[in-house]
């Protein structure tokens, strides 16, 4: 009998062993988002965000690749997270079909960011991202530094740079910790 229970009570743990970052059902905390697009360096994309007729955050716009451009970015900012306790990522997301990276970072003053990327199917998905496999990157270029050491998260973002004109749309309903 007590390992029955033990077992409920570790697979009750395992279930609730989450820490939420985004939601879009809280539509206050939707003003934390921010596009951050190649116009910086002088591009022409042009990425915006909605809260969309289903209730999710919508990611849309265009990659162009004159002027040296060739990217969009949306950032989401929060209150220091203590990740040590999680080892996954996990976006519940609707994409189009296009590949994605997925950016974290554990102090917004840093330049550089954690990367990693994934590719959405047109589908409503679950994607999995082990925090391990995120390393460190800035402009494009690999550093030489040690991939993420899954402590703390200040700031996401997700990029759209395929080195290709493009339109693009992707759903966010959920981002979280587990």
């Amino acid at each position: 009998m007590k390992s029955a229970t033990l077992i409920l009570i570790l697979l009750f743990m395992s279930q609730n062993n989450t820490s939420l970052i985004y939601d879009a059902k809280h539509q206050d905390k939707n003003n934390n988002w921010f596009v951050v697009d190649d116009g910086v360096m002088g591009g022409l994309s042009r990425g915006n965000t909605k809260l969309n007729d289903a209730g999710h955050l919508e990611y849309y716009g265009t990659v162009r690749t004159e002027n040296n451009g060739g990217f969009s970015s949306v950032r989401y900012t929060f209150d220091t997270i203590d990740a040590s306790a999680y080892r996954f990522m996990v976006l519940k997301i609707k994409g189009d079909g296009k590949n994605y990276q997925f950016r974290i970072k554990d102090d917004t003053s840093h330049r550089y960011s954690y990367i990693t990327t994934f590719e959405t199917s047109g589908d409503w998905q679950t994607i999995k991202i082990a925090l391990k496999n995120f390393y460190p990157s800035f402009r494009g270029n690999r550093l030489n530094r040690p991939n993420f050491n899954g402590k703390l998260l200040e700031e996401i973002a997700i990029l759209i740079g395929n080195k290709t004109k493009e339109n693009f749309v992707l759903e966010i309903e959920k981002i979280y910790l587990e």
